[in-house]
């Protein structure tokens, strides 16, 4: 089985366990930087509990510069995973056991080289109340502009190996296209700090946000699902005409797919009224890749999410 990097600092009173992961996929850094500032930064005097930090969850992605590894396949649908398994099933089946021996779980993701998302934390919409609660509390206290949570239903996530092992759990979101952005390095800092003075673990204060954060819940069949949403009917490049925030209505251009060699060209117009949280930033695709997540108001008559600009 593969082991994974990982550095435990247990602290001088008892408290809840926090695990802290990132680099699951090979081209999200500020998970990575963040993770590397906080083993520096916390010290075990200082700490109650037990913090578990693994700045690099799937190195194989991450020495091949890309989102997957050398199997091909995304360790961000693998979970539990196997560990008699492929490279990255391995990798996920050990990622699960650190989940299930934590209390509290924190994954820290970007949108890569592909996609640039609002900065968020998300949160599954699970049955069980008190681990809800938490896990609310968990998404305030990262203090990002948006708060979202959505279907507990969807698998082979870390989200859904915490949701299995009954671990409160958040990701987050932040940007994604290099370079690297120390403001997004800051805000996971920030935050992970924050959700350990929330429980307890820290005795410092939590961050107050500048802004409050917009809370969105929804609880439909596959909400959060990024993957799926605003399909590129062919293969092609992408023309952005939205920016991040930006609100739009039902049937406003989100951009325009070209086949520069057939001439063909597309246009993208949304189905939906709502704030843009993601946009395709890398302009190859193939048919069927996701261009754009929008933010639904819930009915005709809500008012307009007010997003920051990013």
């Amino acid at each position: 089985m593969i082991e994974l990097q990982s550095t435990t600092i247990k602290g001088s009173a008892d408290g809840p366990h926090l695990l802290i992961t990132a680099g699951v996929h090979g081209d999200e850094f500020e998970g990575i930087f963040a993770i590397y500032q906080l083993i520096q930064q916390i010290k075990s005097a200082e700490l109650r509990g037990t913090l578990t930090l693994i700045p690099i969850a799937n190195q194989s992605a991450v020495d091949l510069h890309q989102r997957c590894g050398a199997d091909g396949k995304n360790l961000a649908r693998t979970f539990p995973g196997d560990i008699n398994g492929s490279p990255t099933e391995q990798v996920a089946a050990a990622v699960n056991e650190f989940i299930n021996a934590a209390d509290l779980y924190i994954d820290l993701h970007t949108g890569g080289r592909i996609m640039d998302v609002y900065p968020l934390c998300g949160y599954g919409l699970i049955a069980d109340q008190n681990i809800l609660e938490t896990q609310r509390r968990m998404a305030r206290a990262m203090a990002l502009p948006l708060i979202w949570g959505t279907s507990a239903d969807l698998n082979g996530r870390s989200m859904s190996a915490a949701r299995d092992a009954g671990v409160p759990a958040v990701y987050t979101e932040y940007r994604g296209p290099t370079p690297c952005k120390d403001k997004g390095v800051q805000a996971y800092v920030d935050g992970c700090l924050s959700v350990m003075a929330e429980f307890d673990m820290l005795e410092q204060n939590p961050i107050t946000p500048t802004v409050a954060a917009t809370i969105v819940e929804d609880g439909r069949p596959s909400s959060g699902h990024m993957q799926i949403c605003n399909p590129s009917p062919i293969k092609g490049l992408f023309i952005n005409s939205v920016q991040l925030g930006q609100n739009i209505t039902c049937g406003d251009l989100l951009g325009k797919v070209i086949d520069p060699l057939t001439g063909a060209k597309h246009e993208i117009r949304s189905k939906q009224s709502g704030a843009i949280i993601v946009i395709r930033s890398y302009p190859q695709v193939d048919e069927g890749d996701a261009l754009a997540v929008i933010l639904e108001n819930h009915n005709d008559t809500s008012p307009p999410f007010q997003l920051i600009p990013c």
